[in-house]
This record gives structure tokens, C-alpha cells and sequence, in this order.
């Protein structure tokens, strides 16, 4: 092939629905590949250590629907990455289910139907550990405990291209994978037909948050890339939206720790040398990226474990001698809390907002409070009985705070008195880690099923 074009109707699949608009004019660009990203851990933890998902099954479903009836039209295959916002086994379960169950809705014909599993066992990691093997803490993370890994309640490893050039090997139309590096599911296509990694983990990454590559701002809309052996050039599918020099390289390197780099299993993109053209008003050409492959294969993982049930509550604080003293308030509150519950055992939080102004905390508001502040209180506890109670407390009390020169309340502080609201459970990130492994493919089981009639 001389060059490979893929389309990206949505950064995070599922997370608001794409724009068909610009989906369709994608779609008569003639791509050779529609793909999507469908997870991130910017959701936190809670959606993998619940294994639930943090968007809507009616959103997801609609992007996939669409995606699905494109590509089988066009003939091409679809890709999904993280699929249900963390690639979790359930996750990918359910995604297959839902292309399963659309193909016989609309009636369409039988295709190959790829998926992968990213879901790492407590035991593996506990026999690597036992074995010798250092699984090391990424951004501030320790090496791994084994206390830390028996506190955790699901772990996923991240995939690089490895398990999605399998399935195209195997000749999958679709493919639904488990969790997976954001850029590898649009650099594999490129690898299997053979384009140099090079360019494709380039045409990964600008492709993997769809339109925030493009200006002005706008989420969810379509974007195209197309790889060539010498270069990537990416396409704005809104004839409002312009892919620039500056929007492109600003979202190439926005996330980096390192702005130069971006960690895959098996090697770094280092786009140190990147070249950026304006091809035209919506096309920007790029040249000079350069793959540089690891010594040893790396996985990512990801762990999430639970702390507790959780209740919020909110009041807000108009009376000015309240809200020049509300770390007193707070400070009471937290007292009754531990007057009834102890030192330990629980978690009580809380947020205060407009302290710094109605902007938040932007340097030229620093001394100019707002007239209101709202406190936010988070009470996290072994059961759901005890964190309501907590949070109750830790809400009401500030009503009750003896304050010197006050002499009454009445009016200070305002909330409803007569419930605080059942959150998610708390969980926390418990692994943020790399394990060695010996083949890529290891911790991604591949499946290959019929779908359609």
C-alpha cells in the first residue's frame, strides 16, 4: 500500500456520544480503517475497582452502532481499544454482546469478530514477585508489596500493539480490545501493512483523542489520518475545525512528563525531531518521529482496591465572619466526628469552594474570597451505615461550631438537614506499575468468533 488512512470519530468512545456530522464526512473520505479509543484512567479508579463502566451502555452503544454499520458498508475494519472505559474482562464481554446483538438487529453479514482480554491475575504477579522479580512503581509508585497487591481488587495490564496485529493476522473485520495504550490500536493497523513503527506510533498518537488535535476546540468530532512510508498527515473532518501546526504538536506532547516521549510496551516514541507542515487549511503534515525499541518488554498495569462506602454532603456558607472562619468550622466538625467514631478507621473529607474567588485559585483572585463558599464533605467508612452517620456528622456539626464573637448561628450555614447522599464506593489506585514479560502477547489471550447472519 502506498499510504493507509484511518478515521477516529471519538477520543474516549462512550464518554459523550460522537458527532455524526463529521462522522459521515469521514466515512465518505473512503477510510481504510475506523478506530477508537474507548477507556482511560483519567476516570479513575472507581469504574475498575467496581468493574462497572463511567459512561452511559445507551452512549457506548451508539458509537459502536454507528462505527459498526460504517465499516461493514464500507467493508473495513473497526477497532476498539479499552473497551468500556478500563478493558476490563467484563467490559470487553460486553462490547462483544453489543456487536453481537447489532449485527443480528440490522441483519448484517457474517464477519470475523476479534476480541482480547487485558485482565492480570493477584497470583501472577504474586509468583513473579516470589520468583524475584521487581514489578516497579511508575510516577512516585513503589516497587510492589505484596500487601498493596492483596489490597487490590482488579488489576489490568496495558496492551501495546501486539494482540491487535494478531487479530488482523488472523483476518478479525472487528475487534474489541482489552485495555490497551490509547495510540496502539491505530499503530497496529499501520505495522501489519507493513508502514515503518516510526510513522505508525505517530499516527497513533495524534489519532488516539480524535479532534483535540484540531482548532477550535470541540470534543467528539472526526478526524483522519493518513501514513505514508515517509510521513503522517492528519485531517479535520468538521469543515469548522483545523488541524494546525499548533494544535497538532500541542497534543502530541501536552501529557508527557517528558514531552518528548510516550511509553509503549516494547519501546518510547521520541518525537524530539518532529517536523510540522501546513499541507493545507485543515491538514497538517508530520515527519521526523522516531520508534525507539526497549531492551526488555515492559506492561503497564493498572490496579484499583477498595477503601470504603462513601456519602457526600453539601452546605453553603454566606455569613461573612462564617466564611473568614471556616477552617474553625470544619475544625469543630472534625471533633465531633472523632468524639463519636475515634481516631481511625475512617476517612473525612473535606472541600471548600470559592474560597479563592468564583475562578478558583487564579493568581489575581488570591485575595479576593467569594461572598459564598460551598463545602463539599466525604465520609468513607467500612460500612454504609457508619459512613452516612459520619458524614452526617461531619455536615451537621458545622452548623453547631462555637466560634469566639458568635453569639448564635442561625443562618450561617445552610444545607438540607435531612439527608446526606450514597456516593460509589472509595477505591484507589493500587497499581501503577510495570512487570517484565518474556513474550508481548502473554498477558492478552486473543479470540476469534462468528458474527452476523
Amino acid at each position: 500500500m502506498q499510504n493507509l488512512k484511518i478515521i477516529c470519530p471519538n477520543g474516549h468512545l462512550g464518554f459523550a456520544p460522537l458527532r455524526p456530522e463529521s462522522f459521515e464526512l469521514g466515512v465518505q473520505a473512503h477510510p481504510d480503517y475506523i478506530a477508537a479509543d474507548s477507556g482511560s484512567d483519567d476516570v479513575g479508579p472507581v469504574p475498575l475497582g467496581s468493574d462497572t463502566s463511567t459512561s452511559p451502555e445507551a452512549w457506548q452503544r451508539h458509537d459502536l452502532e454507528k462505527m459498526l454499520l460504517a465499516s461493514r458498508r464500507l467493508g473495513v475494519p473497526m477497532i476498539i481499544g479499552s473497551a468500556g472505559d478500563t478493558g476490563a474482562n467484563s467490559r470487553v464481554d460486553l462490547y462483544v454482546s453489543i456487536i453481537k446483538e447489532l449485527a443480528q438487529k440490522h441483519g448484517l453479514k457474517k464477519f470475523r469478530l476479534g476480541y482480547f482480554y487485558s485482565e492480570v491475575s493477584k497470583d501472577y504477579l504474586r509468583q513473579k514477585m516470589q520468583q524475584g522479580h521487581v514489578v516497579e512503581g511508575l510516577d512516585g509508585f513503589a516497587a510492589l508489596t505484596e500487601s498493596e497487591l492483596d489490597a487490590t481488587d482488579r488489576i489490568v495490564a496495558m496492551a501495546g500493539v501486539h494482540p491487535y496485529v494478531e487479530l488482523l493476522r488472523q483476518g478479525a473485520d472487528v475487534i474489541i480490545g482489552g485495555r490497551s495504550s490509547d495510540a496502539a490500536l491505530f499503530a497496529a493497523p499501520a505495522l501489519h501493512h507493513g508502514f515503518p513503527a516510526d510513522r505508525a506510533y505517530y499516527l497513533g498518537k495524534v489519532l488516539e483523542c480524535a479532534s483535540f488535535c484540531a482548532e477550535p476546540y470541540g470534543g467528539k468530532e472526526t478526524v483522519m489520518g493518513i501514513i505514508s512510508q515517509d510521513d503522517v498527515r492528519v485531517t479535520a473532518m468538521l469543515p469548522e475545525q483545523r488541524c494546525t501546526i499548533a494544535s497538532v504538536s500541542g497534543h502530541a506532547m501536552y501529557e508527557r512528563s517528558n514531552p518528548y516521549e510516550e511509553f509503549f510496551a516494547g519501546g518510547k516514541l521520541d518525537m524530539t525531531h518532529c517536523h510540522y507542515e501546513q499541507l493545507d487549511e485543515r491538514t497538517t503534515r508530520i515527519t521526523g518521529s522516531r520508534f525507539v525499541p526497549a531492551e526488555k518488554v515492559r506492561v503497564k498495569l493498572e490496579g484499583a482496591g477498595k477503601v470504603g462506602e462513601r456519602y457526600v454532603g453539601i452546605c453553603g456558607i454566606r455569613d461573612p465572619y462564617t466564611v473568614a472562619n471556616v477552617d474553625r468550622v470544619i475544625a469543630w466538625a472534625r471533633e465531633q466526628v472523632k468524639t463519636r467514631f475515634g481516631d481511625s478507621g475512617y476517612e473525612l473529607h473535606y472541600n471548600v469552594y470559592g474560597r479563592d474567588g468564583v475562578m478558583g485559585d487564579l493568581e489575581p483572585l488570591r485575595d479576593k474570597p467569594g461572598h459564598e463558599l460551598c463545602v463539599m464533605v466525604q465520609g468513607v467508612a467500612p460500612t454504609r451505615e457508619m459512613a452516612e452517620e459520619l458524614t452526617m456528622i461531619g455536615l451537621r456539626q458545622m452548623f453547631y461550631a462555637r466560634l469566639p464573637d458568635v453569639k448564635g448561628t442561625a443562618g450561617s450555614v445552610s444545607f438540607p438537614l435531612d439527608e446526606v447522599l450514597h456516593a460509589s464506593a472509595a477505591y484507589r489506585w493500587t497499581l501503577n506499575h510495570t512487570v517484565e514479560v518474556q513474550d508481548p502477547l502473554e498477558l492478552f489471550p486473543t479470540h476469534l468468533v462468528d458474527a452476523g447472519i
